[in-house]
């Protein structure tokens, strides 16, 4: 404690998401206000971003047509939902599930289309 005559001294690190008290007679209040903070997402959700991505990336190395188009703007804004909100909607899933349905031919032969197709049929439930 050092000399006599001193006050005591308390060393705290790094605290996040906490609130602390010490001493005598004090109140403590935790309000966590994380402005931009990521909503949780569940696993499916997760999955689902996870096969949008890899996708976006697939789509890349093939030649563009009018529904792949179509289909990366789904695929971007699937990912931004989920991003934003933690989940992407029923509407969005079925306008994915449609754009990936007309780009069939293109995204079948790639193993990240059959993937996007899998986590959105089991988030949509078929």
């Amino acid at each position: 404690m050092g000399k006599p005559d001193e006050q005591p001294s308390v060393h705290v690190g790094t605290v996040n998401n906490s609130a602390i008290g010490i001493g005598n007679g004090n109140t403590v209040a935790n309000t966590n206000a994380n402005s931009g903070a990521v909503p949780s997402r569940d696993p499916a959700q997760e999955e689902l971003l996870l096969a949008v991505r890899e996708l976006r990336a697939d789509l890349d190395r093939l030649l563009a047509t009018e529904t792949t188009t179509v289909l990366d703007a789904e695929l971007v804004s699937t990912e931004e939902e989920i991003e934003a909100a933690g989940q992407a909607t029923p509407g969005r899933l079925a306008r994915l599930r449609d754009a990936l349905t007309a780009a069939g031919p293109s995204v079948e032969v790639l193993a990240s289309g059959a993937a996007a197709v899998a986590a959105v049929g089991a988030l949509l439930g078929g």
